[in-house]
């Protein structure tokens, strides 16, 4: 049995054995320099069913037991008319699958592979409806195996692994989210809240349940203080934060690009610029559980009891209960909040004085909603005459209390 050397220390236990068709070596010069193998082959589809997608940045995206279940893509359906019309042709016809593994072991003359710790980083979708097709009893399958292209990537390098991963579905449309949670620059945001709000946990992937991150950054995005956004948009006078509402692959983006000014080196660049995003980045972490709670507190505040505008408001059975408020309602309210966003020794925080009421910014919403949106919450959400007037208020108050 032929071996890698260099095996990883501490994995005994962890390898899988597949029995292959064929396995191929297609090591480059240049990847024997940098310590990785590559390998290709045909493995009967059985084999693949049962491999972890632990390094994948997307999972099944119709398993059944997903907590956040999908409808079958043009994808899937042609995956499974393949499997059950064409079963002596899938190994041509589908894309394959990609594994990566730390470590390998392969005996040729019985065409057995042994993998350290294997997962699929692309071909999760394939890996869904083999299963799936497996199951079902009704349908009559070929005596003989049939076959799926595999590629094998060996390295022990878990950066170059995650990276792999990234890039070779990013072309199969992986959501921002994954690509973000992947390169785990969401891990610092989901200890910040779990340290305010408890053992919760942040969706880092399209599959995952969760609290929704891009909304929490939405949220967090339109709290950002003037002093803040001047640092990351300093051509702009004034903060525009209209796409806070409706935008949030855009809010995702400037949140993964201020983790990397504040995390990436490069000596290149500007030392007050690092800081500069240092400073941003940190106030995503100190404000996020806040800026959460504050959310779902306006979702259903009690202060629009009374007020009408019942394409904005949703109310309970007994006609006055808040259920819900409109995001084109809540996000220009959460925006005035930006006013009350200061800096103090415990980090950044949101700080309303104590003179504050509520009433009058529901009263400008209100105003702003029946006036400059025309009752329209989605016009209302867009508008920024709406965001205005509502800054307009906390503005005020934070002038009148210092």
């Amino acid at each position: 049995m032929t071996k890698q050397t260099n095996r990883p220390s501490g994995h005994a236990g962890e390898f899988i054995e597949l029995t292959f068709d064929s396995f191929r070596n297609i090591t480059s010069s240049a990847d024997k320099e940098l310590d990785r193998k590559l390998f290709t082959g045909q493995l009967p589809i059985s084999e693949v069913v049962d491999l972890p997608t632990d390094d994948n940045v997307r999972d099944y995206l119709v398993d059944a037991e997903s907590k956040q279940r999908r409808t079958r893509s043009q994808v899937h359906v042609a995956i499974a008319d393949t499997l059950r019309n064409n079963p002596q042709d899938f190994g041509i016809l589908n894309g394959g699958i990609t594994i990566v593994a730390r470590d390998y072991e392969v005996d040729e003359q019985r065409k057995i592979m042994r993998l350290l710790r294997p997962s699929i980083i692309n071909g999760s979708q394939t890996q869904g409806v083999i299963r799936e097709y497996l199951g079902m009893k009704s349908i009559e399958k070929p005596k003989g195996p049939i076959f799926v292209r595999f590629e094998l990537i060996v390295s022990g390098d878990e950066n170059l692994i995650a990276e792999t991963s990234i890039s070779r579905n990013y072309q199969n449309n992986v959501q921002p989210l994954s690509i973000v949670g992947r390169r785990g620059h969401l891990d610092d945001l989901q200890k910040a809240v779990q340290r305010r709000l408890g053992d919760v946990e942040l969706r880092k992937s399209e599959t995952e349940a969760g609290l929704p991150t891009e909304k929490i950054i939405q949220v967090i995005t339109a709290l950002m203080p003037e002093e803040l956004w001047v640092m990351r948009k300093p051509k702009e006078k004034d903060p525009n934060k209209v796409y806070t509402y409706a935008m949030k692959a855009k809010c995702l983006k400037e949140f993964d690009d201020i983790y990397k000014d504040a995390h990436e080196s490069d000596e290149n660049k500007d030392p007050l610029f690092v800081e500069q995003a240092k400073e941003v980045y940190q106030y995503y972490l100190d404000v996020a559980a806040d800026a959460w709670l504050l959310y779902q507190e306006w979702k259903q505040h009690p202060g629009f009891e009374g007020t009408g505008n019942r394409n904005a408001v949703t109310r309970g059975e007994d006609g006055r209960t808040i259920i819900d408020v409109q995001d084109g309602m809540v996000f220009p309210i959460l925006a005035a909040y930006s006013a009350f966003v200061v800096k103090t020794s415990a980090g950044w925080e949101i700080r309303p004085p104590a003179a504050f009421d509520a009433k009058d910014l529901i009263s400008a919403a209100n105003r702003a909603y029946q006036k400059i949106a025309h009752s329209n919450p989605w016009n209302m959400g867009k508008d920024p005459g709406c965001y205005a007037m509502c800054y307009g208020v906390t503005s005020l108050y934070r002038k009148l209390t210092g």
